[in-house]
């Protein structure tokens, strides 16, 4: 499978890159923008959201990654 390139610089993306707005379950969550220890760039997000089940709330550990696909060769500038 040949590579995606990714359009952007790391610099034009640090420069245009907002939060993302994710909801799971009805409980909104912002995922910020991050360049991750690999090399690549994209949003991650953390945090704990109440899910129902049956008749039982729980809290759940909410963790993401959201990873731009060919960010980690992408150009510095």
């Amino acid at each position: 499978m040949p590579k995606t390139d990714c359009p952007l610089t790391r610099a034009q993306f640090k420069a245009a890159a907002k939060a993302l707005n994710v909801q799971i379950e009805g409980s909104p969550m912002a995922a910020v923008v991050k360049e991750f220890s690999t090399g690549s760039f994209g949003w991650y997000m953390n945090g704990k959201i109440n899910v129902t089940v049956g008749d039982k709330t729980l809290t759940v550990q909410v963790g993401g990654n959201f990873v731009v696909v060919g960010s980690k060769e992408a150009a510095k500038e």
